[in-house]
């Protein structure tokens, strides 16, 4: 994905929690509960929920939700039971897509998800038709100002056990495994250094350059996955024209 494209898509999805931060809140409530549940209340044992909590401080989740949160998962609290379910399929001018849904009721989460498919010209598949498509990595993002020294970002990075840095004309971008995503933030944060983002993603091996229209009906589709209560992500490959608003 270009640089631009990243940036674009960046800026798009913080535009679009500052307007719907309630429903944002419910999103990393539910990964807090499952972090929580799948390996236990702990901050300093459970490298996964310090990420995500990490990730709800960011967007300045209050911690008194955060702490609820973390005692559903763990017991502590009567909660919900999140499962986790994948979707995948292929939107306008064959995009591919992937849909992390965590749902308590998957009759619903299936029949909304194939719905957006249907109505932005998009097609749901089988499990594994696109997800062969992208790696599961960590990605950080720090928008660039003139102040800020590349080489000392990369060598910080680097050192603490980034896969690779990549500087653009707006951002510098830093990608890691899943397993050192963690205490390549945590340097990061230590040096002082603010994120756009910072979470596990999966990053598209090839990006497909899509038309104006395409563009148009691909931005739909996952607009109208995000705003899925049962969505918690939405990945695909699509490089929209630089012309392209959203």
């Amino acid at each position: 994905m270009s640089g631009h494209s990243k940036w674009h898509n960046i800026q798009q999805k913080k535009g679009k929690i500052d307007v719907i931060r309630g429903k944002v809140f419910t999103k990393l409530g539910k990964e807090i509960i499952m972090a929580s549940k799948n390996g236990g209340s702990s901050l300093e044992i459970n490298a996964h929920l310090r990420d995500v909590v990490a990730k709800a401080k960011s967007n300045n989740m209050p911690l008194d939700t955060i702490n609820r949160a973390i005692k559903k998962g763990a017991g502590e609290l009567e909660g919900v039971n999140y499962e986790e379910i994948v979707y995948e399929g292929y939107g306008a001018e064959g995009v591919a897509v992937v849909v992390v849904t965590l749902t308590d009721k998957k009759n619903r989460s299936v029949a909304t998800v194939r719905h957006a498919f249907d109505r932005h010209h998009g097609n749901m598949g089988a499990a594994g038709c696109v997800s062969w498509m992208f790696a599961k990595k960590g990605q950080i993002i720090i928008e660039r100002t003139e102040v800020m020294d590349e080489d000392e970002i990369m060598m910080l990075a680097l050192e603490a056990g980034a896969e690779d840095f990549n500087a653009e004309e707006e951002m510098f971008e830093i990608i890691t495994s899943v397993e050192t995503f963690g205490q390549v933030r945590e340097v990061l944060e230590a040096a002082g250094f603010e994120f756009a983002s910072a979470e596990i993603t999966m990053i598209p091996d090839n990006m497909i350059p899509i038309s104006l229209e395409g563009a148009g009906k691909v931005h739909k589709l996952i607009e109208m996955l995000e705003d899925n209560e049962d969505v918690q992500d939405v990945y695909h490959n699509a490089e929209y024209p630089e012309e392209f608003e959203g």
